[in-house]
């Protein structure tokens, strides 16, 4: 029931995740139930492995997530993590409100063994494929300790989901010298130097598109900023490009020339096409989508719940954070 466009656009993407999925996997939608049932009814749903689980309440935008928690324990946000937490589903994603779904899943999921801090890790362009950013919103503050924790789930997901054979490790700061930086910073640096991980030293702003690292390492304030600022990049090329075909009937047709083009060039600044952003650190399969989630982006975000899954990202994870600790101590 969570996003702008809930619960028409969330039910389609995720009937088009069954489609292009060949019901590989079957698909709980948590709701109300007669208007989510509602909404399927439209796009001739037969053959297609679902069912509805029935939630009453709804978590809004605007509230506070540990009130509207305690308050909407009926919510499709409470009662979907409670489904994965008992095991009735293998993932769960969302495009509701961010803090609340966040909160429920470290709350009610708990935190993998060696966990300090769970962390989201949102998948960036680059020049030529795609880097993860990590954490990018889950912790304002963050200790240099749970800066490696961070780099060794980022590391995982991006070998297995983002297919980076030995996924290069930078830590997000001011300069490239191991002495730049904040208190904090400067601490980690050496953790992740006494780390297995394939940490290349510091990188910049600059450095993300560029494709510097694979896993760019950052705490969840800096790292919120980068992503925000990120999805201005689409919208305001967009802008500027119907501005300048506005100008001109020659400036029209010079746009729509080269708006194949242009498309395809942008196509990874889309969010729609990551497949959300996994909070990585929880014990469980949890994907934050965007707020404004379009039918595609929530397919893209269930297919790629599916493949974490397959990939049993959770235990992998668990099983790297203990050996890990012993290396960065």
């Amino acid at each position: 029931m969570g996003g702008d466009e809930a619960p028409l656009k969330i039910v389609e993407g995720g009937l088009q995740a069954l489609r292009e999925g060949r019901n590989r996997f079957e698909l709980v939608f948590v709701g109300r139930k007669e208007e989510v049932e509602s909404e399927i009814l439209k796009f001739n749903p037969s053959g297609l492995n679902y069912s509805i689980e029935d939630a009453r309440e709804v978590i809004g935008m605007e509230e506070t997530p540990n009130v509207a928690l305690k308050q909407k324990r009926d919510s499709s946000i409470v009662v979907g993590v409670n489904l994965h937490k008992e095991r009735h589903v293998d993932a769960i994603v969302s495009a509701g409100n961010t803090g609340a779904f966040m909160a429920a899943s470290t709350l009610l999921l708990g935190r993998l063994k060696g966990v300090g801090r769970p962390a989201v890790g949102t998948p960036l362009p680059t020049i030529n494929d795609v880097c993860l950013l990590i954490d990018s919103g889950a912790n304002s503050d963050s200790r240099p300790q749970h800066i490696v924790e961070f780099g060794v789930m980022g590391s995982i997901y991006a070998r297995e989901i983002l297919k980076k054979k030995n996924p290069t490790v930078g830590l997000l700061n001011i300069g490239e010298e191991s002495s730049k930086g904040n208190e904090m910073a400067q601490a980690a640096y050496p953790l992740l130097e006494r780390s297995s991980l394939n940490f290349i030293g510091n990188v910049e702003g600059r450095d993300i598109f560029a494709g510097k690292a694979d896993v760019v390492l950052s705490d969840g304030f800096v790292g919120n900023i980068v992503l925000k600022f990120a999805e201005s990049i689409l919208p305001t090329l967009r802008s500027r490009f119907k501005n300048y075909a506005t100008g001109s009937i020659v400036r029209s047709i010079r746009a729509a020339m080269a708006a194949t083009t242009l498309k395809k060039v942008l196509k990874g600044f889309n969010y729609e096409t990551q497949g959300g952003a996994p909070l990585l650190g929880v014990n469980g399969i949890s994907i934050i989508g965007h707020g404004g989630s379009t039918a595609l982006a929530v397919k893209n975000m269930v297919l790629r719940a599916e493949e974490m899954v397959n990939h049993n990202i959770a235990r992998l994870i668990e099983s790297s954070i203990s050996k890990i600790e012993v290396r960065a101590s």
